[in-house]
């Protein structure tokens, strides 16, 4: 059984910060990539952030210059440093894992999501 954990979400003024935080657990052999996804009301699931195991990032254009994706290998947590937020950052912010278990299988896990509302 492997487990995701979220935390960090809220609401927060134009211009704000938040730190997401996933913390993976269970019986976890290693970790391979994790990023950060997000979904707003009517639109579609987006890629916002990822981060492989030997530490290569990606991001969305629109949050370039403004997060940061890390992780903490010895912890199985991904973190999102949100920096300069914008109204257009409001949705469900979801983590994603991809895992080998103890028992050899792969698993991507999703966490449960963390709402980052943006408003003044």
């Amino acid at each position: 059984q492997v487990q995701l954990v979220e935390s960090g979400g809220g609401l927060v003024q134009p211009g704000g910060s938040l730190r997401l935080s996933c913390a993976a657990s269970g019986s976890i052999f290693s970790v391979n990539a994790m990023g950060w996804y997000r979904q707003a009301p009517g639109k579609e699931r987006e890629l916002v952030a990822a981060i492989s195991s030997g530490g290569k990032t990606n991001y969305a254009d629109s949050v370039k210059d403004r997060f940061t994706i890390s992780r903490d290998n010895a912890k199985n947590t991904v973190y999102l440093q949100m920096n300069s937020l914008k109204p257009e950052d409001t949705a469900v912010y979801y983590c994603n894992v991809e895992i080998l278990t103890t028992t050899w299988r792969k698993l991507i896990r999703w966490g449960q999501g963390t709402q980052v509302t943006v408003s003044s």
